[in-house]
């Protein structure tokens, strides 16, 4: 089970292969355990915030400067911030019980995000960015109601699971959409990588 995001949307795409049957279920039941080395690697990218480095290692300053005087983005800064995104992607499919597979330090294909075409960055405004933020206060509050409505689920799943070995499909397609919603949400408040504002509904 997999989903991608409409690609006329202009939005960030995610795709996540998701077990629903014959789960490990003894890993599942330690998942919170066997994840916690991935969260402290993750969290160390945060420790070069100076540097521009925030949400999860996503870079948004140096995103933001190279846009607002160069009309530029970076393909560097494009791809660290693509890998940073499919890195979340996987550590949150992996806590979140969407898959047995241990999140991979280097790309999976079966955890994939992609971004919009920007042309280098000529096909986003250079004003804009300074006011993403703003724009987007509702859509986080959104995505944290979303976000807590998906762990109670996910505890839920978490029983269902490591009793059954089996992953419960309605709930497999909510905590696919919250992950979505939130990459979405990324690709315009934080990394820049559109200027077309994401959808409410996930």
């Amino acid at each position: 089970m997999s989903s991608f995001n409409d690609p006329a949307s202009n939005q960030v795409e995610t795709s996540i292969e998701i077990q629903l049957t014959n789960r490990d279920r003894k890993t599942v039941f330690f998942r919170g355990i066997l994840v916690f080395p991935m969260v402290i690697f993750i969290a160390s990218f945060t420790q070069s915030s100076q540097a521009g480095a925030a949400f999860g290692g996503l870079l948004f300053a140096p995103a933001l400067l190279a846009l607002l005087v160069r009309g530029v983005y970076p393909s560097y800064v494009l791809s660290f911030n693509k890998s940073m995104l499919e890195l979340n992607a996987r550590i949150s499919a992996y806590a979140l019980l969407l898959t047995d597979e241990y999140p991979s330090i280097e790309a999976n294909p079966n955890i994939k995000v992609e971004l919009p075409d920007i042309a280098g960055g000529a096909k986003l405004s250079r004003v804009l960015p300074l006011v993403k933020w703003f724009f987007a206060i509702p859509l986080f509050i959104l995505g944290i109601i979303y976000a807590v409505i998906g762990l109670v689920l996910t505890f839920f799943a978490w029983i269902v699971t490591s009793a059954t070995g089996n992953y419960p499909e309605n709930v497999a397609t909510y905590i696919l959409a919250t992950i979505e919603f939130w990459n979405r949400l990324y690709g315009y408040a934080i990394i820049l990588v559109t200027d077309d504002y994401p959808s409410f509904s996930l």
